[in-house]
């Protein structure tokens, strides 16, 4: 419970919200219960993993608050919707779901991996970042990207797109240390020159964003 804690730490007030790919449908219930939101959608691609989700906003659903749909991605989702969270999934598929559908006038997501390839989509689409950062929790650090559908105007250096926008901040520089000591670590393996080669030059790479010769 603590990564979802953190996470709708960063959702905002607004009239409707839809947490896609919901699990649990943690989210919405923080959401409703705090009264940050007037209507809540949940959704998930499985029928029986949205039960569960059902199950624990039913006081919600029997009200008219909150409605659940099966869907893949955002396929079932207005557009209209205030704002949306997508967290959980790989930013692959991430990307792959925004692609086929839109992106969200207002967004929160929280890829698992490969949060680059979720950043490089949105800039290259006109959306607008307004916070990029790591946060930790169980021993594992998650990124949270969080924007608007348009009005993107800064350019992301390839250090930004790998570690997040806030290159200074303590937990982006714990969470890069321990990519760089995981790395560090694969030079003791019996790698051919080639392989070698390219790790040491991620290390480089990484020292040089931990010193501040590299923004």
């Amino acid at each position: 419970m603590d990564r979802i804690n953190k996470l709708c730490a960063y959702l905002d007030k607004c009239q409707s919200f839809a947490d896609v790919a919901c699990d649990h449908g943690y989210c919405a219930q923080y959401m409703l219960k705090n009264n940050l939101c007037q209507t809540a959608v949940v959704s998930d691609v499985s029928a029986k993993c949205l039960q569960k989700a059902e199950k624990l906003l039913a006081p919600y659903i029997s009200c008219g608050k909150c409605y659940s749909v099966c869907c893949d991605g955002l396929e079932k989702i207005s557009e209209a919707t205030d704002q949306i969270l997508i967290a959980g999934l790989g930013g692959e598929e991430l990307v792959k779901i925004l692609s086929s559908a839109y992106i969200p006038r207002s967004f929160t997501f929280q890829p698992m991996k490969n949060a680059q390839k979720v950043r490089e989509y949105l800039i290259a689409n006109g959306a607008e970042i307004t916070a990029d950062e790591p946060f930790e929790s169980g021993g594992k650090f998650y990124f949270v990207i969080k924007g608007k559908k348009s009005g993107g105007k800064t350019s992301y250096t390839k250090a930004q797109l790998l570690y997040g926008k806030n290159l200074k901040s303590e937990v982006t520089k714990k969470y890069i240390n321990c990519e760089l000591a995981k790395k560090q670590s694969y030079l003791l393996r019996n790698l051919n020159d080639g392989e070698r080669q390219k790790i040491q030059t991620e290390i480089n790479f990484m020292k040089g964003v931990l010193g501040g010769e590299i923004e």
